[in-house]
């Protein structure tokens, strides 16, 4: 292949992705935006929060785990 046959080809796939681009820019073209979030709410940077001592998560993962054994003591009615 000579070089001016490369760039002839290399123009003809660009002009096909340009295509491509517009008509998939052209779906969702309606003006309107969408998926944006709104801005969030500034919280002081000083502030702590869902932080736990690891006492707390001793006693929360002794409460679980206690009502977790308390559910699989109770009997399962049978699926008729």
């Amino acid at each position: 292949m000579n070089f001016q046959q490369i760039v002839a080809e290399l123009k003809a796939e660009r002009d096909r992705m340009d295509r491509a681009i517009s008509a998939i820019a052209g779906i969702n073209s309606t003006g309107a935006r969408r998926g944006r979030r709104p801005a969030p709410v500034s919280v002081p940077k000083n502030r702590r929060r869902g932080r736990m001592s690891a006492a707390a998560r001793r006693k929360l993962s002794r409460l679980l785990k206690q009502r977790w054994a308390q559910g699989k003591m109770k009997p399962r009615a049978k699926a008729r």
